[in-house]
């Protein structure tokens, strides 16, 4: 059985929505991070970071969206399904991946940080202007990929896209507006019956928590 230990609109649902669409049964284990659960020297011993997402399967334990995402697929995924059957273009799903967290996310969540996550007097209020900048530098790139097609790799939807899909989803939650064609393209993407699923799950996971 997989543990997938979560906090709600947090890297963690990434997760959920890519077990959810491999079909997988796991157990959703809210982590109170509000709380200092992170802290925790159980939750330490998964996560040295104290964040989310982990998740526990036998005796493999494993931190990082990115990675926990690409190895469900790799392990539980029928070739051709979220990652792809070909090397190349399984390479291109990774080169994607990489894009998010080094690209895309980055800046973002450099704003993020920079405005409500970090102490008080550890924000920079200066390097935001420079993080909005690569932040729509990595839409351009986008954008150009996207110009012609409806999904970053192939003819259907990869864990490149769920990757991308939920990045764009902060983005919009920190009020950035969308260009329309990238608007759409995150659109198609949450329509996935899968997400809901996901959002349901942590949202119950949590709910239990305070029971």
């Amino acid at each position: 059985m997989i543990t997938l230990y979560s906090f709600p609109s947090s890297r963690s649902l990434r997760v959920a929505w890519t077990l959810e669409e491999l079909g997988l049964e796991y157990a959703c284990q809210h982590v109170d991070l509000a709380a200092g659960q992170g802290r925790a020297a159980e939750h330490l011993a998964r996560h040295p970071d104290g964040k989310v997402p982990a998740i526990q399967e036998d005796d493999l334990t494993l931190f990082e969206s990115g990675a926990i995402c690409r190895y469900l697929a790799e392990r539980h995924g029928e070739p051709g399904h979220l990652l792809p059957a070909a090397a190349a273009e399984r390479a291109l799903v990774d080169q994607w991946l990489f894009f998010v967290v080094g690209e895309l996310e980055q800046p973002l969540w450099t704003q993020g940080k920079h405005k409500f996550a970090l102490p008080r007097d550890k924000r920079v209020p200066a390097v935001l202007p420079t993080a909005a900048w690569e932040f729509q530098r990595a839409l351009s790139v986008l954008q150009s990929r996207l110009a012609e097609r409806d999904w970053l790799v192939g003819s259907h939807f990869t864990l490149a896209d769920l990757m991308v899909a939920h990045t764009l989803s902060w983005a919009v939650m920190f009020k950035h507006r969308l260009p329309d064609d990238l608007e759409a393209y995150r659109q198609r993407c949450q329509a996935r019956p899968a997400l809901a699923r996901a959002v349901e799950r942590e949202r119950q996971a949590a709910e239990s928590s305070r029971a």
